[in-house]
């Protein structure tokens, strides 16, 4: 079973969670100054790369809370997670992946 590791309540069985998607996307400034290409764009075209991606989690059958998490999509190991508002680690830094 994948542990998913809440910022808040620790690793916890991947059932307790929902994936929300891409995590850090802006919404736009002026949303009513975008045409219908640039709307749709923003709604719905979102990364996947092969590799660690930042995604948005909820800990909808625990804490209840939002949290950003780091992702191998290879292996679907986590790498780190954090609370929202946070900005996303700098793993090169950290001299990991």
């Amino acid at each position: 079973m994948l542990l998913v590791p809440c910022p808040y309540c620790g690793p916890r069985p991947e059932v307790e969670f929902h994936c929300g998607g891409e995590a850090h996307i802006a919404r736009p400034a002026d949303p009513s100054a975008l045409d219908d290409a640039a709307w749709a764009e923003y709604l719905f075209i979102r990364k996947s790369p092969k590799g660690v991606h930042a995604e948005r989690w909820l800990h909808a059958h625990g804490c209840g809370r939002w949290f950003n998490a780091l992702r191998n999509t290879i292996s679907d190991a986590f790498i780190v997670s954090y609370e929202m508002g946070q900005p996303r680690p700098d793993l090169t830094r950290q001299g990991d992946k």
